[in-house]
């Protein structure tokens, strides 16, 4: 919007619009999100997982028909951060025949979880199976209670 063209071309009214100049081209610039971002945000929201408590660990169970195991990655980021992620790939085309209706999603997928503070990230399996991948987080031993110190006590 171009306050000069509708009268204002006074020193206040140019130095609000080189104001709104300015914040426009910012917005655009520091605001946007990069493409990676977005990605990996919408990877993130089409990948559910389903979380289980067990005595001694916790499962972490995600859906993933049709990959196979060398497509899929688990990692621990930053000491606490199980990552799973992967990629899905568009079937090779075959002459003569085209898909009339694509459901399946394909690209990258990705889940981040944070793991609570009693989680062994050392003893971390992975098993994928029929589709279905179970990440399994081993829980840490609670702590011994401290038991009491007894002082000798000294004759001065």
């Amino acid at each position: 919007m171009d306050l000069r063209i509708m009268g204002f071309d006074s020193p206040l009214f140019s130095t609000l619009q080189h104001m709104l100049d300015v914040s426009e081209e910012a917005d655009k610039s520091f605001n946007a999100p990069t493409r990676t971002y977005v990605r990996d945000a919408k990877a993130m929201a089409s990948t559910p997982a389903d979380v289980k408590e067990y005595p001694n660990s916790y499962a972490f169970i995600v859906d993933m028909p049709g990959l196979k195991s060398g497509d899929i990655k688990v990692q621990v980021e930053d000491g606490n951060v199980l990552l799973i992620s992967g990629e899905r790939k568009r079937e090779e085309e075959k002459e003569g025949v085209k898909y009339v209706r694509m459901e399946k999603r394909v690209g990258k997928f990705m889940r981040k979880i944070v793991l609570p503070e009693n989680a062994n990230t050392d003893a971390i399996s992975a098993v994928y199976q029929d589709g279905v991948l179970t990440v399994t987080v081993n829980k840490l031993p609670p702590p011994e209670p401290k038991k009491p110190k007894t002082i000798e006590v000294k004759i001065a």
